[in-house]
């Protein structure tokens, strides 16, 4: 198993990606960045607009493998009927073009990881879900059934595929944690609705890793779960917060009041959740350096 030596990511400007880039090139990757602009410096960048269906495909041609993050903020704003389409669309739109074009190339890459989310499983309130598990239901997992879907044209072209099932990534910089520290900070964090939901969560060091492991070792293909083996309730995420930054978390968030703030989004990115575990990683000899959350929050926020 070895990196390899070429590798195009899309989303390289989002939170994960920004990471994984970095760590790709201290690995020693050459590594290019697909942008929706201009391209400034054909060696680094790849232009493709997926809204408009144009992507430079002659400037894929060759590379090793792609990591494909790209799509639509899910809690970036209400889930009104315009929104849930664009996330929709963002993420199955430019699945679909990246794959139908890395299919059509004549040197293609030996492995495409494409992200997805544990919002496939939907709410599993009563047991354990692995890869081998079916699908729940809601929003959250038709979407994440049909991104997932649109990876087809590169597994029928004979691309090592997998999609990795990507749960709550742990980071100050943003995310859940980046939104909910200034508060927690203060003495306001709450314990969401009952509080039994669970949260698979991972830490982003934790999971650039495991998009490495994916490229390196051609045992991973398919479904890939993308989290910490340690997954917890909204009740212990918050005492455990709480804890880390010596601060109250005494504050109840009820479900009414949530989803009178956020509607349908409040329903099932906040009260609802699955107990994940990320066996294939596990399997392939994956070891995480921050498997639980304490020790993971402490080391984030350098507590």
């Amino acid at each position: 198993m070895s990196i390899p030596q070429t590798v195009a990511v899309t989303g390289a400007s989002g939170l994960v990606g920004r990471a994984l880039v970095t760590e790709l090139r201290a690995a020693g990757c050459s590594v290019r960045r697909l942008v929706r602009r201009p391209v400034k410096d054909p060696e680094l960048e790849i232009y493709w607009k997926p809204s408009a269906g144009e992507i430079d495909a002659a400037s894929l041609n060759g590379v090793d493998a792609v990591v494909h993050l790209a799509g639509e903020n899910i809690a970036g704003g209400l889930w009104t009927a315009e929104r849930k389409r664009r996330i929709v669309e963002s993420r199955v739109q430019g699945t679909r073009l990246l794959c139908e074009t890395l299919a059509s190339l004549d040197a293609k890459p030996a492995v495409l990881c494409s992200a997805s989310a544990v919002g496939y499983y939907g709410d599993r309130p009563d047991e354990i879900v692995d890869e081998q598990s079916p699908a729940g239901t809601g929003f959250l997992a038709e979407s994440c059934i049909a991104w997932e879907a649109a990876t087809q044209p590169a597994w029928e072209a004979g691309i090592r595929v997998a999609q990795m099932r990507v749960g709550l990534v742990l980071t100050e910089e943003g995310g859940l944690l980046g939104k909910v520290l200034p508060l927690f900070k203060l003495g306001l964090g709450s314990v969401l609705g009952s509080g039994e939901q669970s949260m698979s969560w991972i830490a982003r060091q934790d999971l650039v890793r495991a998009f490495v492991k994916v490229l390196e070792d051609e045992s991973l293909h398919g479904a890939v779960n993308g989290v910490a083996p340690n997954a917890v309730t909204n009740r212990q995420f918050t005492k455990t917060l709480g804890d880390v930054l010596n601060r109250p978390t005494f504050l109840p968030a009820p479900a009414f009041a949530l989803r009178l703030a956020a509607g349908e989004m409040a329903d099932e990115l906040l009260l609802s959740g699955a107990h994940v575990q990320p066996t294939r990683l596990q399997q392939a000899g994956f070891e995480f350096e921050l498997p639980e959350l304490e020790a993971a929050l402490r080391s984030i926020l350098d507590k």
